[in-house]
């Protein structure tokens, strides 16, 4: 049996915050559905996974309220479930900026469909001759499994450092198209927003993220694979889980030749911090020895 994955998101004004988090609870336990979903002020952001008829029925669920009937999620198929348990949590921001006086809900930025993207990338140009410049809001470890092809990314440890890189950066996109991009929408949409605020003209969002461009286009100009936050780790851009894989003692991403290290154990170490928790073990004896 396939399990269908989907992503989806909606900046959109939530006052009731807490039976809407009670009541979306009850009915995914009663789906068997598994993910996370966040609710904000601001609005909602979720990842669910479970059987085909589980997802339909919350979709058309979600789609009864005016305030979500546009919502339109992002689909991928696993063979597993690729979460182990199912959260609803209450956030400040279903996306962390730390910029309060970005409102999506109030004026998106110009976004640009997948297909329209791939014409700009193929030509080289956007349809008024102006060089396109990918712009990836995503943090580092993400960027580091795939990218667009020559994209700007400032490593970016989290998404409140983006601002910042965009003040210092601002000149050099004079002249140009820019295009941000992430994973499925969210942080490129808030990304673009704050690019406008900032003065910086010419500015689109990739409609739908890289998600939706695989979906839509395939892997044209596209370099690697996506990075997603669960189980699966990456899809390709045929949307099917990947070679690498996230180690969850560091966090870190481990390749598929670094998985074949004996320092490699699922769930406990990987390469990256296998050393680094040794000497953390053994700083811990020497302290408890001290002690007695």
């Amino acid at each position: 049996m396939q399990i269908v994955n989907i992503s989806a998101y909606k900046f959109v004004t939530l006052e009731d915050l807490e039976s809407l988090r009670e009541t979306m609870r009850e009915r995914c336990a009663a789906a068997g559905l598994k993910g996370t979903i966040l609710l904000a002020p601001e609005g909602i952001n979720l990842f669910l996974a479970g059987t085909r008829e589980a997802i339909d029925g919350f979709v058309g669920w979600l789609h009864a309220d005016p305030r979500f009937a546009d919502i339109a999620p992002k689909e991928s198929l696993s063979d597993t479930q690729p979460f182990k348990r199912m959260l609803v949590r209450l956030k400040r921001e279903i996306i962390t900026m730390k910029m309060p006086l970005i409102r999506p809900e109030d004026g998106r930025a110009p976004s640009v469909r997948p297909a329209d993207l791939k014409r700009w990338l193929d030509a080289g140009h956007d349809d008024e001759g102006r060089p396109v410049v990918m712009l990836d809001t995503r943090n580092a470890f993400e960027v580091a499994v795939g990218t667009f092809e020559q994209a700007v990314d400032y490593d970016l440890q989290k998404f409140s450092d983006f601002p910042a890189a965009i003040a210092e950066h601002k000149a050099e996109f004079e002249g140009k198209t820019v295009v941000s991009f992430c994973t499925g929408g969210i942080r490129c949409e808030k990304g673009a927003i704050h690019m406008q605020q900032a003065g910086i003209e010419n500015v689109y969002q990739l409609e739908g993220g890289i998600l939706k461009y695989f979906e839509e286009v395939g892997g044209d100009h596209y370099r690697g694979d996506c990075f997603v936050f669960d189980y699966r780790t990456a899809l390709n851009p045929s949307l099917e889980p990947a070679g690498p894989k996230q180690c969850f003692a560091c966090r870190a991403v481990v390749t598929p030749e670094e998985q074949q290290s004996p320092l490699y154990v699922v769930g406990q170490s990987c390469p990256h911090c296998h050393g680094r928790r040794e000497q953390a073990s053994a700083a811990g004896a020497a302290t408890e020895g001290l002690a007695g």
